[in-house]
């Protein structure tokens, strides 16, 4: 899979070289950590002469090393991340109650934000480690795919909701997965009626997760929370339904003092 789809329209301030610059770093990820000029050239769709003169900007930068064949990303390049997570007051206005949403059930909490087709994690309290694919801040997923992706769909105004389904086809990632557009918008009215979702195996097999809306002063949604669940963990309880209803009231409590906070902009 390519790193970019269509470039996007280019106004009068769109410098294309910062552009390209940044489509070489993010042609960088957890299947391509490690590339030759020719791969970052086909995956950034630029010229071997261009991606050479980015990557060897990114070396000095210090942003990319090289041994002189094959390029990776350094460390430095989470300063990029740290400087939008700095200007953020979310994460740490959840972080303290996500560890103890964690503690008290005994699983991982997380919070996120949309970013275009996908969520973000900004922040995360790891319990155990139930996915196969570890889960950092800064790690993404498709919003449809997640239940904190799909609380905020759910949110979304609806013209804005209707220009993601136009850029994002619903693409299944498991068998027990909603498969089609018609699916997921009844999926997301029933979200957007009862204020949380439960997510069951739609993203991995074995993994359910429930989650939040988490909102501003002005009750407009700004991110989500959610607890992983081992769904083994789940069908295996006398009354499964009476265990959800459990993490349910916890999660929407949580949800309901981050809230606060961020309206109070503790």
């Amino acid at each position: 899979m390519e790193a970019q789809t269509a470039p996007p329209v280019a106004g009068d301030q769109y410098v294309q070289s910062l552009a390209r610059g940044l489509s070489v770093i993010r042609a960088f990820d957890a299947d391509h950590p490690v590339m030759t000029l020719t791969e970052v050239a086909r995956r950034t769709d630029l010229t071997r002469a261009t991606s050479r003169r980015f990557l060897h900007t990114l070396v000095e930068l210090g942003y990319v090393r090289t041994d002189g064949k094959v390029f990776s990303l350094t460390p430095s390049v989470l300063q990029l991340g740290y400087s939008y997570l700095s200007a953020l007051s979310l994460p740490q206005l959840a972080e303290p109650h996500l560890q103890v949403l964690s503690a008290l059930l005994g699983d991982s909490t997380s919070a996120a934000v949309l970013d275009g087709g996908d969520i973000s994690y900004v922040a995360r309290v790891a319990a155990r480690r139930i996915m196969s694919v570890g889960i950092t801040v800064g790690t993404r997923f498709p919003a449809h795919a997640t239940s904190m992706g799909r609380v905020l769909l759910a949110s979304l105004p609806a013209a804005a909701l209707e220009d993601y389904f136009a850029a994002h086809p619903v693409t299944p990632m498991t068998p027990k997965a909603v498969a089609s557009e018609p699916e997921l918008r009844a999926v997301l009215a029933g979200v957007r009626e009862q204020g949380w979702c439960l997510l069951d195996q739609e993203l991995e097999i074995g993994l359910m997760s429930m989650a939040a809306p988490v909102r501003d002063a002005g009750g407009h949604v700004v991110a989500a929370i959610n607890v992983s669940l081992q769904a083994q963990g789940v069908n295996a309880q006398p009354d499964p339904a009476a265990s959800l209803a459990q993490v349910r009231e916890q999660l929407l409590r949580t949800a309901a003092l981050i809230s606060a906070d961020v309206a109070a902009g503790k």
